[in-house]
């Protein structure tokens, strides 16, 4: 694999690392993966886990999670019939699950962080730490919220979810795209490379070409229209830009006009079935 970009952990360790780019999948692969990634999650920046309103940035979080847990019920809806069993994969702190709960799905979650788990609960959401707790059950909808990028053993770890799923059921999942506007505009200063926590960086072509192993295929995808503006406010304040709120929001919607013709926004959310 090929040099692509040197970047660094801008949000904790300020540590460098580099991407590397594995042709045949049309993906980058974070190079060196820390012994100990655990400690790269530990930290009050890192808002998933910990439901923080301190910083305006934390506030824009918050406010974009909230809109975009009705798009994501929307969506869920339309992939379900009469049974209504939903799977989450790194559930965060459970507003996802607890939102579905609410609507009447039988929800199951997966969470390796205590943190997280702990902040669920207080949501009526119980998570468990693995997917060894949930051996022989069957979902028919299974999501991954930006999480598929953090998986170690991806290969294996598609296996396994795809075991969890019924017949006809669906897969929904949402990662960065590194070949969109925003991506390409900041370069080692993208928010979406998240290293070392993101592992792997995918492309449209990774997506179909990684799940076409297992037998599964891409049958639709949807942008995360807010992804954009959010990732490109991140990049700005990693490049020290005293007046990233505006150049923010011109980057975000000029990655999206430039989405509606070639598909490749921000963030791209793939609903996968079987391809049988």
């Amino acid at each position: 694999m090929k040099l692509f970009l040197k970047t660094k952990d801008f949000s904790v360790s300020g540590e460098s690392f580099e991407l590397h780019k594995d042709a045949e999948f049309d993906m980058l692969v974070t190079r060196p993966i820390p012994e100990n990634l655990a400690r790269y999650y530990e930290s009050e920046d890192y808002i998933s886990h910990t439901d923080a309103k301190k910083s305006f940035t934390d506030k824009i979080y918050q406010k974009v999670k909230r809109v975009n847990l009705k798009n994501k019920s929307q969506l869920i809806d339309n992939q379900t019939n009469k049974e209504k069993r939903i799977l989450d994969i790194g559930a965060g702190t459970g507003d996802f699950l607890a939102m579905a709960k609410s609507q009447g799905f039988v929800v199951e979650g997966v969470e390796p962080s205590e943190v997280a788990r702990t902040n669920a609960i207080k949501k009526g959401v119980q998570l468990h730490a693995d997917l060894d707790a949930l051996n022989g059950q069957r979902f028919n909808v299974i999501t991954l919220w930006h999480v598929l990028e953090h998986l170690p053993d991806l290969d294996k770890q598609i296996e396994r979810m795809v075991s969890f799923l019924e017949e006809n059921g669906t897969l929904i999942i949402a990662v960065p795209n590194y070949n969109s506007f925003d991506a390409k505009h900041y370069k080692s200063f993208w928010a979406g490379y998240d290293v070392p926590r993101h592992l792997w960086h995918f492309s449209r072509k990774s997506i179909s070409t990684l799940f076409q192993r297992h037998d599964m295929k891409v049958a639709k995808t949807k942008p995360m229209w807010f992804d954009a503006f959010y990732v490109s406010l991140l990049s700005e304040k990693y490049k020290g830009n005293p007046l990233y709120l505006m150049s923010a929001f011109f980057v975000g919607l000029w990655s999206n006009i430039r989405a509606c013709f070639n598909k490749e926004y921000s963030s791209i959310i793939y609903i996968i079935k079987r391809a049988n």
